[in-house]
């Protein structure tokens, strides 16, 4: 592996192995004003949700690599102690980019992107009508990481309301992943696009105890044929397989011929989500 120590590569070099590994990084579309109403949204990739509650997002807006200068959402926020957090989709993902460029602080990022400000409820800077949800934040506390370029500031945000758009609620009064079509950002020009087939799911109870590695035969900890996914979906068993299952899988065990077989037909078993019925089998093999 390649070891890299923070101080001895270039910044801009750091940023960019930081930002490839930590991502996908949702984005946090922020709207400002500052002390005469000008608006102002630019797109953040150092965001997440922290708490909720109370209900606190952070993001973090950074100097400038380059120059060390700072940007104009910070400036308004320190000054108004307020934004909105809007969220980015595909369907909006290029206006975004519109308005990540640097234009002067006369500028207003909606009329150069074509994005519409929307009137928050509570909060003085707009919302982004197109966005499919919105934050309406009051900053609680801005944090300085540094005083040198790259150096973060982290901007936590208390959310007092949320406004999200019916088309994207599924009919349990939950977000649905595909409708609301989230885009996250990785490193350097890479973005993805959180929906469709690069959607899974990954039910694991967190409450109920699983069986774990430990506890599976050495000869299946030690496999060179099953994943670490499959040995992964074995070990999260609430418990070992029923007399039921070993029996007739020590039925089916006598057909295979060696170790080799037998992992692989367990691997079959627990890609067609028979965990139990796959970990019965290699019990039943060495049995």
């Amino acid at each position: 592996m390649r070891t890299i120590t923070p101080g001895e590569i270039p910044t801009r070099d750091l940023h960019q192995f930081l930002l490839g590994c930590v991502a996908p990084r949702p984005i946090a579309f922020v709207s400002t004003i500052d002390e005469d109403g000008r608006e102002n949204v630019a797109p953040y990739s150092f965001f997440n949700a922290f708490s909720s509650n109370p209900p606190i997002v952070v993001f973090s807006s950074n100097r400038r690599v380059v120059d060390n200068t700072t940007k104009d959402t910070l400036a308004n926020i320190q000054s108004g102690k307020e934004c909105v957090i809007n969220v980015v989709n595909h369907a909006i993902v290029q206006q975004m980019a519109v308005a990540s460029i640097q234009y002067d602080h006369e500028t207003s990022e909606f009329t150069k992107s074509g994005l519409t400000p929307l009137a928050s409820d509570i909060v003085k800077p707009p919302r982004v009508a197109e966005s499919p949800a919105h934050l309406e934040c009051q900053v609680d506390e801005v944090i300085t990481l540094g005083e040198h370029g790259g150096a973060g500031h982290l901007i936590i945000c208390k959310v007092v309301k949320l406004h999200v758009a019916e088309d994207v609620i599924d009919s349990e009064g939950r977000v649905d992943p595909h409708k609301i079509d989230l885009v996250g950002r990785m490193g350097r020009a890479f973005y993805t696009r959180a929906s469709g087939d690069a959607i899974f799911t990954l039910f694991q109870p967190v409450t109920k105890l699983a069986i774990g590695f430990d506890q599976l035969p050495k000869h299946v900890q030690e496999s060179t044929i099953l994943t670490g996914n499959q040995l992964g979906k074995l070990a999260g068993l609430h418990e070992p397989p029923t007399e039921k299952h070993l029996l007739v899988a020590a039925k089916s065990a006598a057909d295979f011929l060696n170790l080799e077989s037998a992992h692989q037909a367990a691997a079959t078993l627990i890609d067609a989500n028979q965990a139990e019925e796959a970990l019965a089998l290699l019990i039943a093999f060495k049995s």
